[in-house]
Parts: structure tokens; sequence; C-alpha cells
């Protein structure tokens, strides 16, 4: 993993950078705040560790600069100087942790561990929105509150679209909010199941299997085994399936003890407006201008649509009639076309110069490629990977860069809007 390191003394500098030789960390140190972001701009790392006082920037300059350029960055803020109102500010603008000039090497190590596994399986945006408005969802909200109050699995049962994932955020959230999340897919486990350095860097937090009914028969001895691990015992186990899909009796006594139904949108009326309000919102902030208004007409046809494609399709329906919005107000909903989707709209990239610009700008592009042609290939990495040109694992990595899940649902983090 990429750690970018940006302190101006050369002896600290070098002490920290020794300090990590051999360990699971790639580090690039630098002394100057303007090196640090165009390394940004060149490679993404996981992990930022700087300083406060730096020649020409303040480290809290570099962090909301670095933010803006990677908003999944882990960041630590070292000072020998730090003020109450720093150490706040630090915060606010997305610092995990602060520590005090002189600190022990090893606690320092203890943090980047912890980082690490943050980094690799970053817990759910508490921000991101929760609508449950409908009777049906309410009912859901509190049957996740019951749940978080025990270590149980928890399986949740939906057609496709429908927000099985979101759920499993929500419940994640209402556990441990501040501990590791991960969503693996179940067609992805080999015979091997999930990978033991996986399992240990989840202690404490969540692991969703999606699409539990592609996992492969080969898998699932291993996964069973995994699950009675020390290391497996110490994570908290969620899986997604379609209903009326008959779990076996061997994943039944362990991962369907706790069934939770995801109603479909057509069964949650009072949620459909907010959510393509919510959509509407989310799409006018990526290109920088204000949201339209809904009008009664297009209400009406709203909360008619049957609603066979759930969320997606909601999602979908709000950038086409986005895209194709030409005044503040949407009177009427566009034709939604099997295959066809809202058109790519990128964000202005920060000032700067032409090639940091086009990158940012490439990046963006990749990310919504990826997440369109996953979803095209009906959430299957393998076929999606099959797609792009790219093995499962180097496309598997790809996503965890652009924060998008890997979930059989098309529900848009929070995280991804500016």
């Amino acid at each position: 993993m990429e750690l970018l390191l940006v302190e101006d003394k050369d002896s600290f500098r070098r002490l920290l950078a020794r300090a990590l030789e051999g360990s699971a960390w790639s580090v690039r140190a630098v002394a100057d705040p303007q090196e640090a972001l165009a390394a940004l701009a060149e490679r993404p790392a996981q992990v930022l560790v700087t300083d406060l006082r730096l020649p020409g920037m303040s480290g809290l300059e570099l962090i909301r600069r670095a933010r803006r350029l990677h908003p999944e960055l882990r960041v630590v803020l070292m000072s020998a100087f730090g003020e109450p109102r720093d150490i706040v500010e630090a915060m606010r603008l997305g610092a995990d942790d602060f520590l005090p000039k002189p600190f022990d090497l090893e606690a320092f190590l203890a943090l980047l561990e912890r980082l690490r596994a943050l980094a690799v399986a970053p817990p759910p945006n508490p921000a991101e929105p929760w609508i449950a408005h409908s009777p049906a969802m309410q009912a859901l909200d509190e049957g996740l509150r019951r749940t978080a109050d025990s270590d149980l699995p928890a399986l949740f049962r939906g057609e496709r679209g429908a927000g099985k994932a979101r759920c499993a955020r929500r419940l994640h959230l209402l556990r441990h909010s501040a501990t590791p999340y991960l969503s693996l897919q179940a067609a992805a486990l080999g015979p091997d199941g999930p990978e033991p350095v996986t399992l240990q860097l989840l202690q404490g937090g969540s692991l969703l299997l999606a699409r539990l009914e592609q996992l492969r028969p080969e898998a699932a001895p291993a996964l069973l085994r995994a699950m009675d691990t020390p290391a497996g015992q110490a994570v908290h186990w969620m899986a997604s399936a379609p209903e009326g899909w008959p779990l076996p009796a061997p994943l039944a006594q362990r991962l369907g003890t706790l069934e939770l139904h995801v109603p479909p949108l057509r069964e949650r009326r009072e949620d459909v407006l907010p959510l393509f309000r919510l959509f509407l919102e989310w799409g006018a902030a990526r290109e920088g201008r204000p949201a339209p208004w809904l009008g009664p007409g297009a209400e009406r046809a709203l909360l008619d649509r049957p609603w066979p494609g759930n969320i997606r399709e909601l999602e979908h329906l709000a950038g086409r009639a986005l895209g194709l919005a030409e005044g503040l107000v949407i009177h009427q909903l566009p034709e939604l076309r099997p295959g066809e989707d809202a058109p790519l709209a990128l964000s202005w990239p920060e000032d700067g110069p032409l090639e940091a610009r086009l990158k940012a700008v490439a990046r963006e592009a990749e990310g919504r490629i990826l997440a369109r042609v996953l979803r095209e290939a009906a959430g299957s990495l393998p076929v999606a990977a099959e797609c792009l040109g790219l093995t499962p694992r180097s496309l598997a990595q790809r996503l965890r860069d652009h924060g998008i899940p890997l979930e059989d649902e098309a529900w848009p983090s929070s995280r991804q809007v500016p």
C-alpha cells in the first residue's frame, strides 16, 4: 500500500521512512507540500502523513487539497506545536488522527496498521442518506436496529436493485461505525475462501458477501471454515440473496439465522420522490449546477410508475431527466429505453496545470466507466473484467481505488458526491 510522508526536517523524515522498511507500506517521502500534491496527482496513495508546519503551505491546506484529489485518502497530522484549534480543523478536513511530536515509533506503526485496515475496507460514510418514510422501510429500519444489538450474521433478502447492500451499510453503521467494512462478491471467492489477511484487517468490522446465490460449491466449505477461525469469529458476517433462493443447509446454519426482507421500490411509494430528488441533487452537484424542480406532472408520473428495476431504474431515470432538462423545472419525464443510460457528466477539475487537470478528469471518467460496465454485467465481476480486458483481481483493485462497492446494488455512495 502507498504511504505519502511529508516532513521538511530531513533527519525525522529519514527516521520514519526507515521505520517502515520491510512493512506493508510503499513509502514516498518528500519535504515540500507542492511536491506532495504533484505526487498524488501522478499516483494515488492510501495514507498521507504530514507535518503541520511546512514551507510554503500549512499541513492543513495540504490536507484540504489532497482530499479534493482523493476523497478516500486517510490522513495523519503530526506537529510539535499543535494548537487545539489546529487539531479540530484537521479533523474537520478529514484527518484520522493527530500525533504530537515526539512520539513513540511503536504507536506510530500501530496507528498505521489501523489505517491500513480502514484504507483496504473503509467504513461507510455516516452522511450517506437513509430514506425511510414508507411503512415498509420503517419496519425494516426497526429490524436493523434490533439486529444491531446482536452479533448474529444477517442475510438480506430482496429483488435486484432494491437496496440490500445499502441496508448492509446501514447495519454496519448502527453496530460500529468507525470499524472496517468490506463487500465481496460471493462469486469471487475461490476454493480457499476469504484470504486470512483480509479477515485480520477486518477485526471488529463487517464483511458482506454479496449475491450469495453465486457462491461456487467448492468455495462453500472454505467459507465455513474461515468463519470458524479466530479471525473469522471477530468479524460481523452479512450476506445478500434473492427472495426465494433456497439457502444450502450448511450455509443456512451459519448465515440464515437472521433474515431481513428489503422491500422493492413499488412497496415504498412514500420514498420515491425523496429518492428521485436526491439523485437529481447529486447529479447536479457533479455538473456544478442547481438541481431542477419537479413539476406536478413529473411527480405523478414517478408515483404511477411500477419500478420493475427498483432503485437502479430510479437513479437512471433521474440521470436522464437531468441530462435533458432545459430549465429549472422538469415538467415531463423522459422515456428510459432498455440499455439506455444517462449522459456521461464529469465535474470540472481543481485549478492547476493542464496535465494535472487532465489526470483528474481521466480518473473520474475511469470510475464512471468501471461502474457502468459492472452494472451492465449485472454485478458479475468476472463478466465485467472480461468486457474490460482485465483480470477479476485487477478490476477489483481498480473498483476499490475508486470507492465503487463490489455489490449487487447500484446505489451511489455519498462519498462520491462533491
